[in-house]
């Protein structure tokens, strides 16, 4: 019985340790974004540069902070699913063949608000699923 119990309590602790979406992260859009919802899929296909326009045919601009960023680096490989050297990867062959742009790199999450506040389109990512004044702030699904 020790021993399926240990299984179980394994089980259980794996998937909390797998699970794609940490408490406190925050999906931020430019208030002209029309959506109030993502799933991971499409969020994975926007920070892959796959989908490059909002369901309304407005285009995506996206905004990352540095690789090294330790809010960076648990948004790619807690809610992404990435490590941040692949996305690396994919936007330098991305940008390198002309297929799509690279996202545009900010310093910290205060200028991550301020550009996205500031751009038609933007979409970035924060530490805190907070509100903040005129960004709007998606569900993940």
């Amino acid at each position: 019985m020790t021993h399926v119990r240990f299984l179980f309590l394994r089980l259980v602790l794996l998937t909390c340790l797998a699970s794609p979406i940490p408490a406190s992260a925050g999906i931020i859009v430019n208030p002209d974004v029309e959506v109030r919802s993502i799933s991971i899929s499409s969020l994975r296909n926007i920070y892959t540069l796959r989908q490059i326009l909002w369901p309304n045919h407005h285009p995506i601009v996206v905004f990352v902070l540095p690789d090294d960023n330790p809010v960076h680096v648990a948004f790619a490989k807690e809610v992404l699913g990435l490590y941040p050297y692949r996305l690396r990867e994919v936007w330098d062959r991305m940008s390198f063949s002309g297929m799509a742009s690279a996202p545009i790199q900010v310093n910290d999450e205060n200028e991550m608000r301020a550009r996205v506040r500031a751009t038609p389109g933007g979409i970035g990512y924060t530490s805190k699923d907070m509100v903040y004044d005129g960004i709007k702030t998606l569900r993940l699904e």
